[in-house]
């Protein structure tokens, strides 16, 4: 009960805080505590009054960065930042409504030099349902401003702060409920440039991890809502880099060439979980951690809290596909959290070789290696029987398959789905074809049970190895659905290339 009285307390303080019937006291009204000395702390960043005309500050979408002020001295800086409630896509067919800074998850990077006066301005579009506000953890002030900044849907407010430390700061809406507002989006980052600027680099990215909770499950269609109860329970549906799934890869990969140099803005919306952000493949030659003034080298993961920030560099050497991921593994391959950086250039095969054998390894499970290079030989003469193609389709369903679905096709109960009498294979065999060299995610129902896991892509089998393994799998086990080619292998190979990435 204690509890409660004091939340609702808290409450009526942050509501009457963010009130505009409440007047703020004159400046002219505040008395100065004595001269003017260095108190070690913020106070080091003010250097004096802005110089010039005002500046309108340049505000980029994610994973754009504007580009470095370049000045030399303080400004006026003025920003104006508009609240948005859009709805949008978070994974393919499912969509969601964002609350948003600029329109995009995470919000407009905002790019300042230390000692700027920021002239903040935001706007909470007409349509929106909900006030908002801005709390900028770069901001020396009460609530970073929150308390200055809440706005009504269809209204403006405006406050002003000297840019007095220099790192890169999360910004979030601090509107009641907080973490709902947070949860649905509305965070960004703000970089606070030092007088000397950043040391000069080839590519600069912005990247920002949320965790959000929807009513469906994930990868359910339709149009979703929030769900407070998980999100109170730190239970998200998805974890995600830059507002969807899909953000960065693809077409929408941050791109790179070999011999640059990368530079990372990271940030953590949260509104739970810490990220252990990592590139695989890559080592951060630099991680300004937690967004402040210290980097540390040679860095392979970072701990990001929620409401931080981390800068880093690293210089790429060899091309190819990099996955970023939060390396609290499932996030990354159950939950969404991937983005792609592609590095185009020269292969160094004095750095990284790439794969230099590639042969067939059956362990102590293959105790005769003669049906495999029987069925090559008749392979390749055009004289392959299916009796020789299931010999050896056993051979390697003992290497690469057995573990999982076991020697007698059983499965595993509740994690591998049984091969045996098969009625997920009965209802279409040439799907199997596909699921061998792609992969199989989600939830699927086999013989009457529900299996939810995940099968990696086989594609680094060739087409004769996937056709023999399952022409052996559709003549045992119970199964009877003839033989697969290798040339059924080969069309669906060229019709589906294997995704970019690969887990590590």
């Amino acid at each position: 009960m204690k509890y409660g009285m004091h939340a609702m307390a808290l409450a009526a303080l942050l509501v009457m805080g963010c009130s505009p019937g409440v007047p703020e006291q004159p400046a002219a009204a505040v008395q100065s505590a004595g001269p003017k000395v260095d108190t070690g702390g913020s106070a080091k960043g003010d250097f004096g009054p802005p110089q010039g005309e005002p500046v309108h500050a340049v505000l980029t979408s994610p994973p754009q960065v504007p580009p470095a002020t370049g000045r030399t001295a303080p400004a006026k800086v003025i920003v104006e930042l508009e609240v948005r409630e859009v709805e949008m896509e978070i994974s393919e067919g499912a969509r969601y409504t964002f609350w948003t800074f600029g329109g995009t998850v995470p919000g407009s990077f905002i790019r300042v030099r230390q000692g700027d006066t920021v002239e903040f301005h935001l706007k909470n579009h007409p349509d929106s349902k909900m006030p908002h506000n801005i709390d900028l953890h770069g901001v020396t002030g009460p609530g970073g401003g929150a308390a200055s900044s809440f706005t009504a849907p269809g209204h403006e407010s405006q406050f002003t702060f000297k840019a007095l430390n220099h790192g890169l700061f999360v910004y979030h809406c601090a509107t009641a409920p907080v973490g709902m507002h947070i949860a649905n989006g509305m965070y960004g980052l703000i970089l606070v440039e030092p007088p000397e600027g950043l040391p000069k680099v080839d590519h600069e990215y912005y990247v920002m991890q949320g965790d959000f909770y929807t009513v469906g499950k994930y990868r359910e269609k339709g149009l979703q809502a929030f769900d407070m109860q998980k999100a109170i329970d730190e239970n998200p549906t998805y974890v995600l880099f830059n507002g969807s799934e899909g953000a960065l890869i693809s077409d929408k990969a941050l791109k790179a060439n070999t011999g640059e140099t990368v530079r990372l803005f990271v940030g953590n919306g949260g509104p739970n979980l810490v990220s252990s952000f990592h590139v695989i493949g890559e080592i951060f030659d630099k991680v300004w951690y937690e967004g402040g003034t210290h980097f540390q080298e040679n860095v392979q993961t970072t701990l990001i809290p929620a409401g931080g920030a981390i800068m880093a560099d690293f210089h790429v050497e060899v091309p190819g596909s990099y996955v970023l991921v939060d390396h609290s593994i499932f996030r990354a391959f159950n939950k969404g959290a991937l983005a792609i950086l592609k590095v185009d250039g020269a292969e160094n095969k004095a750095i990284y070789s790439g794969k230099e054998v590639d042969s067939v390894y059956l362990g102590d499970k293959a105790a005769n290696l003669e049906p495999v290079t029987e069925a090559r030989a008749a392979a390749v003469s055009g004289t392959l029987s299916l009796e020789q193609q299931i010999a050896a389709g056993k051979a390697h369903y003992t290497g690469t398959c057995s573990v999982c679905h076991q020697d007698n096709g059983a499965g595993l109960a509740g994690v591998f789905p049984p091969l045996e009498k098969s009625d997920y294979l009965d209802k279409d065999p040439a799907a199997a074809i596909h699921i061998v060299l792609n992969g199989l995610n989600g939830k699927i129902k086999v013989n009457g049970k529900d299996y939810d896991s995940v099968m990696p892509p086989m594609s680094q089998l060739n087409n004769d190895e996937i056709a023999n393994i399952l022409t052996y799998v559709f003549n045992s086990f119970g199964n009877n659905h003839g033989r697969v080619s290798a040339e059924q292998v080969g069309k669906v190979r060229d019709e589906t290339p294997r995704a970019e990435g690969a887990a590590h």
